[in-house]
């Protein structure tokens, strides 16, 4: 019978210039430069050693790798075993033929997250963190066995479906049998959740090869998402002469995911808007070298703050997740690392991927949708690009007839691109309100997708701003980092989604801070701080909470502010967050008010020098302590944690009712004569200015009109980061041009 074999424990690594290190796997050289900024982090090729003695001398052994990134070769006593390519795959490779019986097995695992052209991916926002990072296991087999070497998958295939109360089962089983044995019985069996048994079959197999099944299960109950993840369990054994010689199980659920262009997600029949987040797979401080109760955690924050849909971006993740996710009923976007840009080296890295994603997880209730690609527009359009989809595309129908297929888009894309037609859905990330323009502008994108594409179920893939909690504001904006903008911005985007029911599904980027290690942005470095709970996953942010007002069932009320505690202000606006219809608050034990409300409750509190906050809603209560002071509090602006200047402050410009100004909007220069030659000029020199991945991004010139045409000059320098003298020069441009009288 099968035997599984931890190894996680005693390897040696040899990092730098060859110094040796004793850890234990999960493991990343870059759990601590991969998040530090300056993109300078490690990338390049490093060893892994370890010893076994075989604990099963007969049959066939397998090493199994659950995630190694990017890149490795794998050598058993000095014999290569194989070699992989691609970061987030479970992988394996036979190793029976190196093996020793009575010594000690060598196992040397190259690792390599260097810069390349073919695997993916190469250009993103959020770090590569290299290592084995997940688990290895030695499994051990009988020669008669279920295919160890189907791209990681198990060698069984379950395809659920729904007719009415039955639930069908399509068992797809893939086995290598030894032919000159007598021949082996293959038998399925499901159980549901009580292990009961609900259904069998059998068959026999006389050589290696695939073997259906179709099983029913009569008054099946359904997976129902968060209101009832209900999963059975297939268990697939092969006998010898009636002597059980392997045997696999694997988890499934029976369920309709239906997405509309009007109605959005039905799951089973019903309206079920999917609300979701997206997750990237790494913590502060240990880079992606989870371990189990990190993904829990995980996933409990996620339902915490009203999720019901998590987008696993960009690439496959943990095994250990999409289980959590089927326990627990949240659905999944799954999607591959092919983003930013293409590499025409890549393609067939692209479809192993792929292939092994569709493969090892088709089994998964959870699961939605297969992403093709993220933002790989980003960095232009070509031929190769757009055959690279659709044979993605094609791909996923042939392994899976069951789900549709997504690309998620720059927001800088063109909507009359015909790439939108490769896939079955449409997915945009969608940035008004942070990189450009004003939060509502996402609402007019999105209608005017719609009345495009009426036939196209929609979703809004991204949507996000940077925040920093120990950046606040009282008036706050765009572009101050600041958790207070970061409130504003999800009040705004929480109500413009749920105005929008065609909207099939919707995912908040991100519900973590995460690694970027080339990102500098305010007061960060090495951060993408977009989360709504930071990187250490300690500190929940308001938004966290404004979230949760408009999407969770979960009685609860929260005061928003609470580290804004020193107010240079006499009286100022409180801000109360909940899902409960009405809210009084006390300052000092004494009633401010009582309000009824949608989600976001207003209180206009005169401050007493000491005030003791607290908000009440039945027998919910919460409390804050806020003080009033006679100074300014530059602590909580970017300026005082940074060399960043504080914008314009030490700039003597101003608006001018004779000339145009930074201060003017991109569209009133427009349309001035010799305007269309400033505005890109201003491009040109942003262009030359870029680094990292924003260098790589290719912005059609009239989509990059559309974008800034309502921004005024002064807020698009600000997003580029221009330096003083360079703002001085583009203020006396614009002075050259006279304002019509």
């Amino acid at each position: 019978m099968r035997r599984s074999i931890d190894l996680n424990p005693g390897w040696l690594f040899i990092g730098e210039d060859g110094h040796c290190e004793e850890i234990d796997v999960p493991h990343t050289w870059n759990a601590l430069d991969g998040q530090d900024g300056g993109n300078d982090y490690v990338r390049g090729s490093f060893l892994y050693q370890r010893t076994f003695s075989l604990p099963c001398p007969t049959g066939v052994c397998y090493l199994e790798f659950d995630g190694v990134n990017a890149s490795c070769s794998v050598r058993v006593n000095d014999h290569l075993a194989g070699t992989h390519a691609g970061g987030y795959s479970r992988f394996r490779f036979d190793i029976t033929a190196f093996l020793l019986e009575d010594a000690e097995n060598v196992v040397e695992v190259e690792v390599d997250n260097g810069i390349n052209e073919t695997v993916y991916p190469q250009t993103a926002d959020f770090t590569f963190y290299g290592g084995i990072y997940r688990s290895v296991r030695l499994i051990c087999l009988g020669e008669t066995h279920f295919d160890m070497d189907d791209d990681g998958s198990c060698g069984v295939k379950i395809t659920a479906q729904v007719a009415g109360t039955v639930g069908t089962v399509a068992v797809e089983l893939s086995a290598l049998v030894v032919p000159s044995r007598s021949a082996c019985t293959l038998v399925c069996e499901i159980r549901d959740m009580s292990r009961t048994i609900v259904a069998t079959s059998r068959s026999t197999m006389v050589e290696s090869g695939v073997v259906e099944h179709d099983l029913q299960v009569e008054d099946m109950i359904l997976w129902d998402g968060l209101e009832n993840p209900y999963l059975y369990t297939l268990t697939a054994t092969l006998l010898e002469e009636g002597v059980a010689v392997d045997t696999v199980s694997q988890r499934f659920g029976f369920r309709t995911f239906e997405l509309d262009s009007e109605q959005g997600c039905l799951l089973n029949g019903r309206s079920y808007p999917l609300r979701g987040v997206s997750r990237h797979q790494d913590v502060e401080g240990r880079g992606n070298a989870l371990e189990r109760e990190d993904h829990i955690r995980d996933l409990e924050l996620i339902l915490e703050c009203g999720a019901n849909a998590v987008r696993l971006a960009h690439y496959q993740q943990s095994q250990e997740f999409y289980d959590l996710c089927d326990e627990k009923g949240l659905a999944v976007w799954a999607e591959i690392p092919y983003i930013s840009r293409h590499m025409e080296g890549g393609r067939e890295n692209t479809l192993s991927q792929m292939r092994e994603l569709v493969k090892q997880n088709h089994h998964h209730p959870s699961i939605v949708c297969w992403g093709l690609s993220n933002e790989i527009t980003a960095s232009g359009i070509s031929e190769g690009l757009i055959e690279n989809n659709r044979a993605l595309h094609d791909l996923c129908h042939s392994l899976d007839e069951t789900r549709p297929t997504v690309m998620a888009h720059a927001f800088m894309l063109s909507p009359q691109s015909p790439i939108l037609a490769i896939p079955d859905l449409i997915g945009y990330n969608l940035y008004y309100g942070w990189y450009l323009g004003e939060t509502g502008e996402n609402g007019v994108f999105l209608d005017d997708l719609h009345a495009a594409y009426p036939d196209t179920p929609i979703a809004l893939s991204e949507y996000g701003a940077d925040a920093l909690v120990t950046l606040q504001s009282d008036a706050p904006v765009r572009g101050d980092f600041s958790e207070s903008y970061q409130t504003v911005y999800h009040e705004q985007m929480c109500r413009l989604i749920s105005e929008r029911p065609y909207l099939w599904g919707t995912f908040l980027w991100n519900m973590f801070d995460f690694g970027a290690d080339a990102r500098e942005i305010g007061t960060s470095r090495g951060k993408n701080c977009k989360g709504l709970v930071t990187f250490d996953r300690k500190t929940r942010k308001d938004s966290f909470y404004v979230f949760k007002a408009f999407f969770s069932t979960e009685p609860f009320l929260h005061i928003a502010g609470s580290r804004f505690v020193y107010r240079n202000k006499e009286r100022d606006i409180i801000t109360v967050y909940s899902n409960q219809r009405s809210v009084t608050l006390f300052n000092n034990g004494a009633c401010v008010g009582s309000v009824e409300a949608d989600k976001v409750f207003e209180f206009e509190v005169e401050f007493a020098e000491r005030n003791l906050l607290e908000a009440v809603s039945g027998t919910l209560k919460e409390s804050i302590e806020l003080f009033r002071t006679d100074e300014g509090q530059p602590q909580y602006s970017v300026s005082s944690h940074s060399d960043v200047s504080n914008w314009l402050s030490d700039l003597e410009l101003s608006p001018s009712d004779t000339h145009f100004t930074i201060f003017d909007t991109v569209e009133d220069i427009l349309a001035q004569e010799g305007g269309l030659e400033v505005i890109e000029t201003i491009m040109k020199m942003r262009d030359g200015a870029k680094e990292g991945i924003s260098a790589e991004v290719v912005i059609e010139p009239t989509m990059m009109m559309r974008l800034i045409k309502d921004s005024t000059v002064e807020t698009l320098l600000k997003q580029f980061s221009f330096e003083p003298s360079k703002i001085i020069e583009v203020n006396g441009m614009l002075a050259a041009l006279p304002k019509e009288r």
